[in-house]
């Protein structure tokens, strides 16, 4: 296991939500006006999902499982090899999911959405690091 690798990429997950703390306006109608904040949350939000799933698919080529056939199915390995709990792995899936509108259909995003993921769920991916952290510290325990 590279440990300096996912350490680089955690470091850059607490960047890209540093970002995103920094810079989501208190209000989602702001969001909605707000061009510059909308292209740094959607950047930082889906750079955060992007770097959990290489984390993931990192954690996972160390194990005998394939490779997930999907972004979302990283997380679902990662429950099945103890790493994250279920309920987790049902969040990140769904943060797969806004990523997936964000970079392919952004036209189509919804402010209102983005603004409450920059406000509720953030949590969401310092659960994930703190889960990926303990994990490797149980894993070099044994």
């Amino acid at each position: 296991m590279d440990w300096q690798l996912i350490e680089q990429k955690l470091e850059s997950l607490r960047r890209a939500l540093a970002r995103v703390r920094d810079k989501c306006p208190r209000e989602a109608e702001t969001l909605s006006k707000d061009y510059d904040a909308q292209d740094i949350l959607t950047l930082n939000l889906t750079r955060a999902v992007q770097l959990c799933v290489d984390i993931g698919a990192h954690i996972i080529a160390t194990t005998d499982a394939p490779a997930p056939d999907t972004m979302g199915g990283t997380f679902d390995l990662l429950h099945e090899a103890g790493v994250i709990d279920a309920d987790l792995a049902l969040r990140m899936k769904k943060a797969v999911g806004f990523r997936n509108i964000a970079v392919h259909n952004y036209d189509t995003v919804n402010w209102d959405i983005v603004h409450s993921i920059a406000m509720h769920r953030l949590q969401d991916f310092e659960a994930f690091a703190l889960a990926v952290v303990r994990w490797l510290d149980l894993r070099d325990e044994r």
